[in-house]
């Protein structure tokens, strides 16, 4: 049964929602306010969430935008439910990674449809990447390279399936401090370069000459491997 989180500060209309999206079958979990937000997504792992935008204590906004930059709930698809209708509400909210978006008043039955909609658009996560000579398995969480396993440690580790899963895409440090230490870490930039300099030593055939994990001058760092690849290998 898949789950729908569903934050709403209006009781009514949270109740509505609740009942009608618990009657289509969906196991659905429910906040009035924005505080636990990003605990609750992370504690329930829902399939989509649903959020209002104007809430009592916290912009749905920020909310969104704490969710894509968590390492854990970055891919999960969000549907904004707002009173603001302006075009310019719209493109806003979108670009700060929304995957939908409703203007109230709204058909519930509409909002269970783009529900659907968002998970028949969703992949489970592919088990193991290899780019070169580096395979990657998630489910083991161990790395080989040349076909001989490699020791990372457990941040070593996120990294290097962030940067993997992501190729040819520049991340600025305070990007990957985001989507590896999590948006409340209490680490500097500093530590970024001091793990992909260990990442190169461990990955990198030359490190001082770097082919895989790239700086990009004023912008950060990038996985570029020759040949990525992604397999689904679910035996």
């Amino acid at each position: 049964m898949k789950t729908v989180a569903l934050i709403e500060d209006d009781a009514d209309l949270l109740a509505l929602l609740r009942y009608n999206i618990e009657k289509e079958g969906f196991r659905v979990v429910v906040s009035s306010t924005g505080k636990g937000a990003i605990e609750l997504c992370r504690r329930e792992k829902p399939a989509v969430l649903v959020l209002d935008i104007m809430l009592p204590d916290t912009d749905g906004i920020e909310i969104c935008r704490r969710i894509r930059s968590h390492p854990d709930l970055a891919r999960l698809p969000v549907i904004f439910l707002t009173a603001r209708a302006s075009e310019g509400d719209k493109i806003l909210g979108l670009e700060l990674g929304a995957n939908d978006y409703m203007v109230k008043p709204f058909s519930v039955r509409e909002l269970i449809a783009r529900i659907r909609n968002q998970l028949r658009g969703q992949q489970s996560p592919e088990r193991v990447l290899r780019a070169d000579a580096i395979e990657l398995d998630r489910d083991s969480c161990s790395v080989r390279l040349d076909g001989k396993p490699l020791t990372l440690t457990a941040t070593e580790f996120r990294l290097l399936d962030f940067l993997m899963s992501r190729p040819g895409v520049v991340f600025s440090r305070e990007q990957l401090l985001d989507y590896v230490w999590g948006v409340d870490h209490a680490v500097t930039d500093r530590t970024v370069d001091v793990h992909i300099l260990r990442l190169r030593q461990k990955v990198e055939s030359d490190p001082a000459n770097p082919t895989l994990i790239r700086s990009v001058r004023g912008f950060g760092y990038l996985f570029e491997a020759s040949k990525p690849e992604e397999h689904a290998d679910r035996t």
